[in-house]
Parts: structure tokens; C-alpha cells; sequence
């Protein structure tokens, strides 16, 4: 090729790359080979609705991470791609799907909605890290919020993005402690290693902050199983308890709070999950004032940051059924993303190592990766359940599922208030070999 057409050409090349249209670049984005995220959790049965959730929340954090044009490697921009498992709340499941995952290697997992089955991954997960260190994998837990996982069996290849349950009854007891009107509580819950925990750990809070309060009844009940909780509804009413605590959550939660109702109980409810999933629904009226639910945060949390973000998700999801967002699932992709990238890897150790200590904060919200254990360090909020108002003063602008209903902080508490000390004693020494 002749020096001037070997000019011309570059020249062509040159105008021809600063000319190409955004959708050439964004589809150029989309040709690279994904970044794959593989969610193992219920996505039929019982609790099919809470699994469901949970895709739409992870779905449209990941579209918008694409849409941005993907997760920055040296070689180019990678979208990120989720393939959802139905596990149907069973262990075994989960740990066939795991082997089926590993296989494929894809190197990120998302679970949450089973602590029982999260005990399990994380296990098999150490397993399968030491076994094939050229294919390991990171587990990222969006719910499951038994206290061991990041305390004595916590785990380097395990980060969990939700406040555990001690951190959760934390602030709920926090708030009873002050109500002069809670005198005698009834505790009910699911039969497995989280339900226990919860009711454990309730009554050691309670004796040390409102030693007056009597426990007036601890029921324990099959997880996914009860059709009709008139009979424990009963129970509740029999003992004059006040207040319940619980950690019930799906269909169990909305099936209980529906039979308290049915029985005419003026009773308050302390709840982990009770602002959506049919829930307000369910409660009604007898709702209001009495039921509080402690979150990350909730839709009427306020701020035009926080508003912006809402009401993005409800044009994502119109449908009222679907009103449902966990905040901390879009911080989990997006905590994901920028470890990846500054790790220039998908590499689980590499990504393990750049989310140890990461931060992050969306202008309404911070938190951050405490390194020592993996556990998501954040603001909780207290609510309790009013009538929507549109009025933008009322702090109750906006309802759940349509119901008609929302919730209101009724109290903040900042992340220097939500940290409680960690027992983990983390294995970090096979590092050094790799």
C-alpha cells in the first residue's frame, strides 16, 4: 500500500470510529461475552412470590448496570446476565443446582430467602473452592439472616448484603424498649434455624432492655406448611399478650397476621417483613398504628433521591402485585460491579478481595462491606403502618401493592447504631498460596 493511501486509510478508520453511533457501541457491549450471575432460590411452591421478588429487584439493577454499558474489563465492557434456579426452598435442590452451576462456571451465586439453605450453600461452597481453586466461586446472600453466617461460620467466599437477625431485633427491641405500652409479648415463628434464632435472641434482648416485660408464649411452627392460623391466633389471644414478635415472612407471615385480625385483636405487631407481600392488604385497617416492619429502607423513607428511585422501579413494574423493592439487592449488583472492576477480574478471590472494606452510597442511602466478617454495615429503618397520603408533608405518600396502605419511620437509626460485634474468625490462609 502507496504512503498516501496508507494516510488515507487511517484517516477513514479514524472518522469512521469517532462517527459510529451509540447504538453500534452499546450493541458492541452486548456482543461480549456476559458476566454471569446464577440466583438458586424458590421460585414455585409456597413462598413462589417472595423468589419472584427477588428476580424483579436483581432484573432491573442489572438492566441498568447494562444500559450504562455493562461491567468494565481491559478487554472491553461485559453485561452482566442473571439465570434464576427454582430450588423450591429445599437444600438438597439448592445443592444439585450448585453442582450444575459449577459446572457451567459461573462464578457469582445469589441466595437468600432460606437461611437453612444458605447454611448449606456456604459449606459446599468452602468445599468446592478448596477442591477446584481455578474455578471458584462467591456466594452474595440477599436475605438469609441468620446471625452464624457471618459470625462463627462465616466464610471468605460469603458476603451477606442484609442486616442479620440480631442486628434487625436490635433496633425493633430498641423501639419497644421505649413504648411503656408493650407488657407482655408473645413469640412466634418458623420452625428452622432462623425462626429459632429469632426467638432466642428476642428474649435475651428484652431481659436485658425491658426486664418488666413478660414472655407470655413461644410458638414455633412448620415453615410453609399452616393453611389456617386461627388456632395459634387463639393461642395469642388466650394469652394476653400485646405484642407479638416475629420473623415470619411469605404467606406465613400474611396468613398469621390475617388470623390475629379475624380474632379482633388489638394486638401490636414487631415484624422483619410486614410492609409487603400481601401483608398491608391482609392487615387492613387493624394495621394501622400497631404493625411495624424494620428494613434497610422503604418506599416512604424520603428525599427526592430516594422518591427518584421508587418511582423508577414502579415504571419498571406497574403492576401493583409487583411492588415490591429490596434496596439491598440493588446495592448487592452494584457493589458486584464496581468490586469486579477493581479487580479487573471475575475471579472469586480477586472480586473477594476488592469487596472486603468497599463502600457504597447512592445519595440516600450509604453502607458498608465490614471486611472482618462480610456483613453489609447500613441505616435501618423502624416503620409503622398508616393510610397513604398523598400529601408530600405526610411522609406517607406513596402505598404498598396498592393497598391503599404504607408505612412511616417511625425511627432511624444510622449504621453506627446498627453494627453489632461479629464472633468470625475468618480462614484467610489459603490466600497466601495463590
Amino acid at each position: 500500500m502507496r504512503r498516501v493511501d496508507l494516510f488515507v486509510f487511517v484517516l477513514f478508520a479514524l472518522f469512521t470510529a469517532l462517527t459510529l453511533p451509540q447504538s453500534y457501541a452499546a450493541n458492541a457491549s452486548v456482543q461480549a461475552k456476559p458476566i454471569r450471575i446464577a440466583m438458586i432460590d424458590g421460585l414455585s411452591g409456597t413462598f413462589s412470590n417472595a423468589g419472584e421478588a427477588v428476580v424483579r429487584n436483581l432484573q432491573m439493577a442489572i438492566e441498568q448496570v447494562n444500559a450504562r454499558g455493562g461491567v468494565r474489563l481491559a478487554d472491553g465492557r461485559h453485561p452482566l446476565q442473571l439465570t434464576s434456579f427454582d430450588n423450591k426452598q429445599g437444600v438438597e435442590d439448592s445443592l444439585t443446582i450448585l453442582k450444575h452451576v459449577t459446572d457451567q462456571d459461573i462464578p457469582f451465586i445469589v441466595q437468600g430467602n432460606s437461611s437453612a439453605v444458605a447454611l448449606a450453600l456456604v459449606d459446599a461452597i468452602n468445599k468446592h473452592n478448596q477442591r477446584v481453586p481455578q474455578h471458584r466461586v462467591l456466594f452474595l446472600n440477599y436475605s438469609a439472616v441468620e446471625p452464624s453466617l457471618t459470625n462463627e461460620k462465616c466464610s471468605y467466599w460469603h458476603f451477606r448484603f442484609d442486616a442479620n437477625a440480631d442486628m434487625r431485633l436490635h433496633v425493633l427491641t430498641e423501639v419497644i424498649r421505649d413504648d411503656e405500652r408493650v407488657k407482655k409479648v408473645y413469640l412466634i415463628g418458623q420452625d428452622y434455624s432462623f425462626g429459632r434464632q429469632v426467638a432466642a435472641t428476642a428474649r435475651s434482648m428484652l431481659a436485658k432492655k425491658r426486664p418488666d416485660i413478660s414472655i407470655v408464649g413461644d410458638d414455633l411452627h412448620p415453615i410453609g406448611k399452616i393453611k389456617d392460623f386461627a388456632p395459634y391466633a387463639a393461642k395469642i389471644k388466650a394469652s394476653g399478650a400485646d405484642t407479638v414478635i416475629t420473623g415470619n415472612w411469605g404467606s406465613d407471615l400474611t396468613l398469621l397476621i390475617k388470623a390475629v385480625k379475624d380474632a379482633g385483636m388489638d394486638t401490636r405487631f414487631y415484624t422483619f417483613y410486614a410492609n409487603a407481600l400481601g401483608a398491608p392488604a391482609a392487615i387492613g385497617d387493624a394495621g394501622i398504628g400497631r404493625v411495624r416492619a424494620v428494613a434497610e429502607w422503604h418506599p416512604n423513607a424520603g428525599g427526592s433521591d430516594s422518591d427518584a428511585f421508587y418511582q423508577s422501579f414502579r415504571r419498571r413494574y406497574p403492576d401493583p402485585r409487583d411492588d415490591y423493592v429490596h434496596l439491598r439487592m440493588h446495592i448487592l449488583v452494584n457493589m458486584l460491579v464496581a468490586a469486579i472492576e477493581k479487580a479487573g477480574s471475575v475471579e472469586a478471590g480477586a472480586v473477594a478481595r476488592a469487596m472486603e472494606g468497599a463502600s457504597f452510597n447512592n445519595g440516600f442511602h450509604d453502607a458498608s462491606m465490614r471486611a472482618s466478617d462480610h456483613q453489609l454495615i447500613q441505616a435501618l429503618y423502624v416503620s409503622v403502618m398508616q393510610k397513604r397520603n398523598p400529601d408530600a408533608r405526610s411522609g406517607l405518600r406513596f402505598d404498598n401493592e396498592g393497598s391503599g396502605y404504607g408505612f412511616k419511620t417511625e425511627r432511624y437509626f444510622a449504621s453506627g447504631l446498627t453494627a453489632l460485634p461479629s464472633s468470625c474468625k475468618m480462614d484467610k490462609s489459603f490466600l497466601r498460596d495463590h
